[in-house]
This record gives C-alpha cells, structure tokens and sequence, in this order.
C-alpha cells in the first residue's frame, strides 16, 4: 500500500501530538515520540534501499514543464523515490507540482522537504544578518526571523538555510555580510532568536519552518579573508571564542545543522567524525538531521580526501545524513554496502532522521501544507511586513560621525543625491535575496522625493562608476543576477555631480558596496571605498559644502581618509525598505542607535582585528600615535580599529555614571549585581545599547582582553536618567580550560560597563 494512501491512518497519530509542548525548544524540536518512532518504524519497513538512499540525496530542482513534471530528468527521480528534498525553488505552483510528482506518482509517496537560501527575508527583505546583529535587539531580529518563515512557507518553503552564526574576524571574507559580526555571546543570542523565528513552539503551524543553523564549523576563520579556503586553529581556541553559537542554536532546538567546505584537524568538515559525532551530537546532545553545504562531499577530491565513493562512506559514518547536489550518496552508497563499507545501520540513521524532520513539519499529514496560495497573496510582501522591515532598518544603521550635529538634515532647500547607488533598485535587499522581487522596491532617489514632495528639492547624479573595472563588475552583477548599474564616462559623470552639488544646501553621497560585493565567494583584499567613489567624494569634498557619506556595507570597511575629512558618515546594510527608513533616519524622525557588532580597521592589513583578542607580551595601546620598537605594533598604522566593536553615535548624547556593585567578592556557585546610571544628556529621545564586558585577569590558561557577556537595550527620554544593572553569575565568568572542561576559576576579574568596547567605566572585583 503506497504511503500517500496512508495519510488518513496517520492522521490520527499527527494530530495527538499537535498540541503546544510545554517542553524545552531541543525537546519541541529534536526528541522523537512514541508517535513518530512508530509512523517511520512503519514507513522505513517498506522502504527499499535505493529509496532510503533517494531520501538522502537533494537537488537544484530548476524549472519544471508544467502538466507533465514527471517527463523532465528531476521529475522521474521524483517518480523513482531518488530525491528527498530539492532547494531554491521559487513560487508555490512549482512546488506544488514537483510535491505532486513526489506523493502521487512515486511508489511511496513520500513527500519532499523543500528549502531555500532564505538568509534574512523572503521579499521582505530585512538587513543582511551582520546589518541585523547592529540592532542588538533580540525581540525585533527574531521577529524578522518569524516574518520570513511566514512569507517562506505561503510560498512553498518548508525549511531555510538559516542562521549562519560563524564567528567572522576577517571582513576580507565576504560572507561576513551573513554573520553576526565577532562575538560569540552576541551571536549565540541572537543564533537563539533566529532559531525560534523561524521554527517557534510547533514546527507543524503553518505559518513555521525548519531552521538550518551553518556553517559548522569555523567557516568564518578562513585564512587570509579567502573563501571556501584553509582553517586551521587549536580545539581550545574552537570552544572558547567560535563554538559557542551553534552550541546556543542547539540548545534552542535548530532542527537541521549543515556542515561547512573547510577542513577542520586536516578534515573536511563534512566528513569530520569528532566534528559531528563527538562534539555535536554526542557531547551537545543534536539528534536532528546534517545536511552538507553544496556539493562539499565532491569537493572532498579537491581536498585530496579520495573518489567520490570514498568521501561519501567517510561523510555518512561521521555522521551528515543529506548529501547536497554531489550525488555521492545515490550513486555510491549501494556499491559501498555490497563492499562491506558501510553498515545498512549507517544509511538506516540518515535516513529515519531525514524522514524525521518530515514528520515533525506535519508534510506526512498535509504535503500540501505549505501550498496555499490565498495565503501567499495574503502574506507576502504585505504592508505589516514591509512597515517592520522599515523600522527594523532603520534601527540597523550605525552612525560612525556627526560633526556639528549636521545630521538630522533639514527638511528644505536642494539636497543633491549623488553616488552608483542611488538608483540601483536590484541590489537595495543585498546579498542573498534569493526570492526578492525588486521590481517592488523603491531606490533611494524615489524615496527621497516622496519623503520630501513639497518640502525640498532633490537633484541626483550617479557621479562615478561602482569599480574601476568594468569586466569584474560585470560578473558581481550579472552573475547574481542583479540589474547592472551603468557604465558611464567618468569625466563626464564627475562634471554632472560637481555641477547638482553647487546648486545645493547639502550633499548626500550614496556610496559603498553594491549587493554582490559582499557574501559568497566575494573576498576583498583592499576594503577601501572602490577608486572611483573614493575620487568622486574627494572632488565633492573640495566644495566645501555639508557631506553625508551613506556607506552601503556587508562588511566592515576601511573609512580612514573618510573619517578625516567627510563630517558626517551613516554605515547601512541594505533591505527591501533601506529607501524609506535611510529618509527616516537622515532627516530625524527616527534616531539612529545602531552599534557595530564587528570593528572597523584602520587598514585592511590590520586584518583579522577583534576587540576580544588575547593581550601580547609587550602590548601598545589601542590608537596610539607613535609607533615604539620591539612591541606588538605597526610601523605605518596605530594599533587598534577606527570604530570599534559596539560603536555607535546617536542624534542626542549619554553620560555613564561609575559602576556600583552590590558586593566586591562572589563565590563560585553565587552572583553580584553591577548596575550603571545612564543619563540622556542631549534633546532627543532615543536607545542606548548598554555593554557589559569582563575580563579573567589571572586564569590557568590565556584569557581574553575582555569579552562581552550581557548588554540592555534602554530607551531614554531627553534630560532623563535610568539604571540599568547587570547580574553575574558564574556563566558569564567560565571558560574551557586546556582539558576542555568548563570552568569558573577564582581570582580576580575586571568588570567594565559602557556605550562600546573600547569607552568604558571599570571596576574590580574577586571570586572566592
């Protein structure tokens, strides 16, 4: 009896176990009931080899012919039971079709498990996630996260590729764009929140998917910013400073975790036993199902691992049960268990955890669950959807510099909008925007003009080219499938915007990275302002008129000659809605109170540059001026980055008052409480991201400069003062000792409290 026939047997099953689990997230998401235990005990009874083999195998569906999808090449693997899961497939009717192939025309019916690249919206497109993690607002990123799966699942898909949570030290790698910046307590709250969004406290509502926490692991420390390139680090330095975000999405209950393309102890991740037996499930407890990142297990060759077969029996017996677009499992798994390579046991796990996750999505009761198209129309795009994305950008922006209070700009006279970016309406959502309409987006120049219809007069100008280099520009664009922004004589482009420029009151430069200029496979080594841009803005800076420098980013960028010269830099990281909200933010109904969540260097060579970096033997302080021989310093560059982790300025000023303790000394098992006044000392109401950092001053291993283990964000009105205080416990002081065990220690620590990383109050105290 086919199993699409079986669907009114295990209804009654489905439906006892719907109700609200009072559990823990990793028990919502990752405990197996009695209930699921039997329905796939049953389904994998009838299961043939190949057909559990299909379970494991995802591909790039593609278009498919409509009215007879089982003619195409993917549609008769559907038929045969050779493909459990397809990615990137974009509007519900194709998903609707190709799921109809799987349940109605295959032996079994097993229906497919959909995903896509869904990294920080579906068409409403919020901040890249580094632009997210600037708002240190764990309710509002979570939100984001609840809308796309929302809008995700109107449309067919039942499962992202997200949250990527690799630590990111190295802006030279594009796919920091994709991260949430340099800390590990940052990224481990915010990995928590994305992971709820998404799957919330039942996976079978129809508005939740399946989350996919990646890159595990370590992805983001690639050498020299290269992507795709070597890591190498000790295990010490993987549990204290770049472990801890996936362990939190773990803990949340992230139903799926994929692996990442670099090796890990002379490994492939993807085939790194200790990596995803021993550490992830075995010590972490991760009983949900490992998928690999895009063909990783033939990459594997590339590595110099060995043949296909080979790296798929390595893959499966360290424990990844989904094979991406390699074909390794489908095709060599049968030969490798007729060889006595791997155990029918080892395909057995994959695939119960693959089915699994179909189960636990309600796809057995309903396949058609996430193909409703009232709700699409209803749902996608909507004006609720879009107003939050609005104020969720603009909370994103990180104000670096506002000389003489030149922002917020008045809304009157002639502003010139100048800079490639101020008409480019396909890369205002940024990097991986998979399903992105732009053609519903508006481009800074449109917003501008319906902000300030009636009130002021805006000219524009595109001034320069977006890169020297028009055969590289090129493929960023065009080969992500963006519209191209013009090519244009520079001469002649320079002489426009200097002309719109003299005509007017203030000077709003829309400059930066375009979308494609960051994310995958996009490593910089200069991270300067392109040749052009940074010439367009020197020629502008020569009229000595009011600038403001908009800097598009997915990443930090090197602003130095900028910081010196331009009074008034706003760093922002694209959205479907960047347009208004950069009207809100610049002309001051909203105040800017975005902080960065990664430093801003100097220059690119000081890269890779953390705030919470171990302290040298002969250190020299952050900033200062003159270089001083045999120390830890550069000869040409001060210490130290120009912005640091946790900056950001705001349109009103605070004032920190001397930290209070409630006791000076804690035990190992206790708490003390530090608390702080914060005092809005200027006009304006607005947030503040209150800090709390700590440091181990002596400990049995080498500890950190300091580490941020809590922070509050505060809303303050003008002339107002509020408390804020902190609790610590003996969470926020532990670390892996060179044993790898968790460990507080006693001694002394230095507790410090401020606006960023670098500006802060600072008291002691010791546990006993």
């Amino acid at each position: 009896m086919k199993l699409k026939h079986c669907f009114i047997i295990g209804a009654s099953i489905l439906l006892a176990s719907c109700g609200k689990n009072s559990n823990s997230p990793q028990q919502i998401t990752n405990q197996a009931s009695p209930e699921m235990e039997q329905f796939v005990n049953d389904l994998m009874s009838k299961m043939t080899l190949e057909e559990k083999l299909g379970q494991l195998n995802q591909q790039v569906a593609g278009k498919i012919n409509t009215g007879s999808p089982q003619d195409t090449e993917i549609g008769q693997a559907l038929v045969n039971g050779e493909i459990g899961s397809v990615f990137n497939v974009i509007g519900i009717d194709q998903v609707h079709e190709l799921q109809q192939v799987a349940v109605e025309k295959s032996r079994l019916g097993i229906p497919l498990l959909v995903g896509m690249d869904v990294v920080h919206g579906y068409q409403t497109i919020f901040p890249v996630p580094l632009g997210l993690s600037c708002t240190w607002d764990m309710e509002k990123i979570e939100k984001s996260a609840a809308i796309a799966a929302t809008e995700s699942a109107a449309n067919g898909i039942a499962w992202t590729f997200s949250p990527m949570v690799d630590i990111s030290l190295d802006a030279r790698w594009g796919r920091q764009a994709e991260s949430a910046g340099e800390d590990p307590y940052l990224g481990s709250q915010i990995a928590k929140a994305m992971v709820h969004g998404y799957q919330g406290d039942d996976l079978k509502a129809d508005d939740k998917i399946l989350a996919c926490v990646k890159h595990f692991a370590l992805y983001g420390a690639s050498e020299s910013g290269l992507d795709y390139n070597t890591v190498d680090m000790s295990r010490l330095r993987m549990f204290n400073q770049y472990f801890d975000p996936y362990k939190a999405a773990v803990e949340a209950g992230v139903g799926t975790v994929m692996t990442s393309f670099n090796i890990v102890d002379g490994i492939p991740a993807t085939a790194n036993r200790w990596l995803l037996h021993d550490v992830l499930r075995k010590r972490w407890g991760f009983r949900g199902m490992v998928v690999t990142d895009y063909a990783s297990i033939a990459e594997m060759q590339t590595h110099g691992m060995g043949e296909l077969k080979e790296n798929s029996v390595r893959a499966i017996k360290a424990g990844t049960d989904m094979d991406m677009v390699s074909r390794g499992f489908i095709s060599t798994l049968k030969t490798a268990l007729d060889e006595g390579l791997i155990s029918e046991l080892d395909i057995n796990k994959a695939c119960r955890r693959v089915l699994n996750c179909k189960y636990k999505l309600g796809l057995f009761d309903n396949p058609y669950k996430y193909c409703d198209g009232k709700i699409s129309q209803d749902v996608t795009y909507s004006k609720p959807h879009k107003d939050f994305a609005r104020e969720l950008t603009a909370e994103s922006f990180v104000l670096l510099k506002n000389e003489n209070n030149l922002l917020p700009l008045k809304k009157s006279g002639t502003i010139a909008l100048i800079g490639p970016l101020t008409e480019a309406r396909s890369d205002m959502a940024g990097t991986w925007s998979v399903a992105q309409d732009y053609e519903k987006y508006s481009t800074i120049k449109e917003s501008f003009e319906k902000y300030l219809d009636g009130k002021a007069k805006v000219l524009t100008a595109q001034g320069c080219n977006l890169l020297s280099n028009a055969k590289t520009q090129n493929i960023i664009q065009q080969g992500h499938g963006t519209q191209p922004i013009p090519r244009v004589d520079d001469a002649k482009a320079l002489k426009d915007a200097l002309s719109i420029a003299k005509k007017s009151d203030v000077i709003v430069c829309c400059l930066g990275e375009c979308a494609w200029m960051s994310g995958e496979g996009t490593s910089r080594s200069n991270l300067e302002l392109p040749e052009p841009q940074q010439h367009l803005l020197k020629e502008l800076s020569k009229l000595k008129k009011p600038i403001v420098l908009v800097n598009f980013a997915g990443r930090a960028t090197v602003l130095n000659w900028e910081s010196e010269n331009i009074p008034a830099i706003l760093n922002v990281w694209f959205g479907s809605e960047i347009g208004d909200a950069l009207c809100d933010v610049i002309f001051g109904d909203k105040s800017p109170s975005g902080k960065l969540t990664v430093s801003m260097p100097r220059a690119t060579s000081q890269l890779p540059l953390y705030y919470n970096s171990l302290i040298s033997g002969r250190p020299v302080a952050d900033g200062n001026p003159d270089y001083i021989i045999f120390n830890s310093n550069w000869q040409d560059v001060s210490n130290g980055p120009l912005y640091p982790f946790g900056y950001g300025l705001s349109y009103t000023t605070f004032e920190y008052s001397d930290i209070k303790l409630s006791a000076p000394e804690m035990i190992e098992i206790g708490s003390i409480k530090a608390s702080v006044t914060v005092t809005n000392t200027g006009k304006v109401d607005a947030d503040e991201i209150v800090q709390l950092y700590i440091r181990d001053i002596y400990a049995s291993i080498c500890r950190p400069i300091k580490e941020l283990k809590d922070f509050k964000r505060v809303t303050i009105k003008a002339g107002e003062s509020v408390e804020v205080e902190f609790e610590i416990t003996s969470d926020k002081l532990k670390f892996y000792n060179s044993d790898l065990d968790y460990v507080i220690e006693k001694g002394d620590f230095e507790l410090m409290i401020g606006p960023n990383s670098r500006d802060v109050k600072k008291v002691n105290f010791k546990v006993i």
